[in-house]
């Protein structure tokens, strides 16, 4: 082997490493720019994951302060128809005590009228 050829095969060698560096440096690159890529892409995921999230915790309050609204308007009905038990007794006891009146009216009519026999004068 000559002195031209030994300077050829080195100079093939540098050739050959340039070009394995070139594509180490593009690929490099190239994996660089793909992360980028990506994590831009985890960004706008996370960004829209909490966008969502906020949708879902305002619908869960609304939700929350309906329920809320709900129980309220439950114990109000509650109180109302114990409010309106109390009052139903208190009629049905006037009710009693006007026919009390009314029985008691009729006995002491029926005790003046002669015309009217009862069991007492049935007796004698």
């Amino acid at each position: 082997m000559d002195t031209g050829q030994v300077v050829w095969i080195i100079v093939g060698i540098v050739v050959l490493l340039a070009i394995v560096a070139v594509i180490a440096v593009l690929a490099r690159k190239r994996g660089a720019a793909q992360r980028k890529h990506q994590e831009e892409k985890d960004r706008q995921r996370a960004a829209e994951m909490r966008e969502q999230a906020r949708a879902t915790e305002l619908e869960a309050r609304e939700r929350e302060a309906k329920a809320s609204m709900a129980e309220a308007e439950a114990q109000r009905a509650e109180v109302e128809a114990e409010r309106l038990r109390q009052q139903a007794e208190q009629r049905q006891a006037d009710a009693q005590g006007l026919r009390e009146k009314v029985t008691h009216h009729h006995q002491e009519a029926d005790s003046l009228d002669p015309d009217v026999t009862n069991d007492q004068d049935r007796r004698r």
